[in-house]
Order: structure tokens, then sequence, then C-alpha cells
């Protein structure tokens, strides 16, 4: 049988260690997890107590077009529903994008050395060319990205802030790049962790002056809605439509849409989740610098940590129960934001296998 090579030659996704498995690996009964940006508050009380309300109904499909999702989403950012395009997870969005706009294997995409390991994976599983820039202080470098961008671009991918470097490029940045950068090329700016900043939501803004823009977010990071994979896109309506016709039509289980929108209403527990995190960035900050170790300034819900020799670093600390992630960066270790005990717990496991 035959397969085309670009799908022979790709390496699957690798997301941060299971509890389940390294407990099944090591027989450890306390565990921590700090490998895969999630929040450690777990989900507010009024997303489960409608998520229990749900359950009776899912012997029923959800409603394919997530009118209610979109309904809310569209309130919430002040834009219309039919701009909106809802995901299994963003990284769903991020595959949508690419089988849309990357039609021939001489087709280009272009993004930076120190990001999202989905870009360069539904790159290559389309058999495109995968354009990488140079970084620019482990984050992007946005004049290098427009220098990369020939006529065979068809599409960018931005990830602010970005993952795994943490690194956070400003408003008046992105926009000079969406100016500059041709109309034919569409830009993703993927924003997972746009909750956690303390900015001006200029980004919804662009998109009526730019038809190339589409914007990705997610509910699996700050509103703590990981495990149900929800995201979304938005853009202008004629991209939204061309993504909701390759899109699957039940790719936002029904359990997922309630809990969105309890989501989006749930102030009181965003606002926890965004003062937890900001308290435990600075507690891993102040924890790394005690201990003399060098660190990328994130502002996201993680940290990059350097360290000498990271690939036995990790694993002395699975041996202690605390499992972060290794990335692609030499030496280099991203550490999620915990609770302040997980934290601390943390920093003295680290300390004792340094």
């Amino acid at each position: 049988m035959n397969i085309c090579p670009s799908i022979k030659k790709l390496k699957p996704y690798q997301g941060g260690k299971p509890i389940s498995e390294l407990r099944r690996e090591l027989g450890l009964e306390h565990i921590i997890k700090l490998a895969s940006n999630e929040n450690p508050l777990g989900i507010g009380p009024r997303v489960q107590k409608d998520i229990q309300k749900a359950i009776i109904e899912i012997n029923r499909y959800p409603d394919g077009n997530g009118f209610e999702l979109k309904q809310a989403i569209g309130e919430h950012l002040n834009i219309s529903t039919n701009c909106i395009t809802l995901g299994n997870g963003s990284n769903d969005i991020l595959e949508l994008l690419a089988r849309a706009y990357v039609c021939d294997v001489d087709d280009e995409v272009v993004f930076s050395e120190y990001a999202f390991v989905v870009y360069p994976l539904v790159t290559q599983a389309l058999g495109a060319k995968a354009v990488v820039t140079k970084s620019k202080d482990f984050g992007h470098d946005l004049d290098a990205m427009l220098v990369a961008i020939s006529n065979k671009t068809k599409l960018v991918f931005i990830a602010n802030p970005n993952n795994p470097t943490g690194t956070l490029l400003s408003n008046e940045t992105i926009y000079r790049f969406l100016k500059q950068a041709p109309k034919s090329v569409i830009v993703v700016l993927d924003q997972a962790y746009f909750e956690y900043l303390d900015i001006e939501d200029k980004a919804i803004g662009w998109l009526k002056e730019f038809d190339n823009l589409v914007i990705t977010r997610t509910f699996s990071k700050a509103y703590a809605l990981a495990g149900l994979r929800v995201g979304y896109s938005v853009s202008s309506a004629k991209m939204a439509d061309y993504l909701n016709r390759i899109r699957q039509p039940f790719n936002v289980n029904h359990i997922a849409q309630i809990a969105a929108i309890s989501a989006l209403t749930d102030d009181s527990f965003l606002t926890r989740s965004i003062l937890a995190n900001k308290n435990g960035l600075i507690q891993l900050s102040k924890g790394f610098d005690e201990l003399q170790l060098s660190y990328i300034k994130s502002f996201a819900n993680f940290i990059a940590l350097k360290v000498d020799n990271a690939t036995d670093i990790y694993q002395k600390l699975l041996t202690k129960g605390f499992i972060v992630r290794p990335v692609e960066m030499k030496n280099y270790l991203r550490v999620s934001v915990g609770t302040l005990k997980e934290n601390n717990n943390f920093l003295e496991a680290l300390k004792s296998v340094l």
C-alpha cells in the first residue's frame, strides 16, 4: 500500500506525559504535572454545574453549527457570528487553515524556529515546504519573516504569546507586519494564551482592515477546558465560510459547547485564574533566580527554563513525581505554572536533582 511520502516521514505530536502513564511506569502515588500548560485550578463551579446539567443530553448529537456558542463568542468579542469557526481545540483550526490554503507541494508556510510544534506538523502532513526563520531573543523576528515570504507563501503562523518560549510581540509590531505582508498571504495570529495578557485586545479590530488575518483562540488554557477540546477562530466571513465547509460537522461536542458558553460568563473564575498565574510566574522566576538558573521571561502560563543536560534533569524529575516538558530547544525544559504549593514542591525537587 502506498502512502504519501510526507506522511511516512512525519513524527506524531507528543503531548506532555500523562499522569496515568507515569503512575504505571514508576508506581508513584503523588504526581504533579507541569507539562501541558493547563490551568491548575481545575474548572470553575459554574462550569461544573452546567456540565452536570448537560450530561443527560449526550445521547443526542451536538449542534453541528454551534449556534449558541458562536452567539456567546460573538457577544464576548463584539463580532458577527459569521466570522467564527469552531474547532476541536485551536489545533483543529490550524489544520483546517492548512488544508484550505495549502494546495500544492510547492506552496510554502512560514513560521519561527522556536514556535508551536503543530505548525511544522500540519505543513509536512500536506507535503508543503516549511520556511523556518531564525528567532530574535527566542521570539519571532517579524522582519525576517517578511523577508522569507515569497510568491509561493500561503500561510504565516505567528504565536503571541509564543509557545514554547513565552515571548510577546507588541500590538504595534504585529500591526506593522500586517501592513507590510502581502494581502495574498494568510496571516494566522495564534493567541492561545491571550487571556493571560494585561493588554488591550486590538487584534479583533484589525479584522476590519485585513481580510487575510485569522485569529485563533482556545478555551484550554485560562478557561481550564483542556480536556474538552474547544477552540475557535475569528476571521473575515468569507474565510470562515471556507473553513466551515471542510470542518467536521460535529467537531465540538455538546458538553464542550455548554462548558465554553458557561466559562465565558464566569468572570470571577477567569480573574482568579489570571491572578494565580501571575503569582505563579513570579514564584517560579524567583525560585529559578535563587537557584541561579537562566530562563526566558514569560507572558503565558509557563516558563522555558535552561538547565545543563535537560534530558537527564527531566528523567530525574520524573522519578520524583514531577512531569515537565522537554522542548525543541537545546538544554531547555518548559515548566507550566502550577498552584503555589505545586510550584514550591517542584522547586524543591528541582534543587535536589541539579
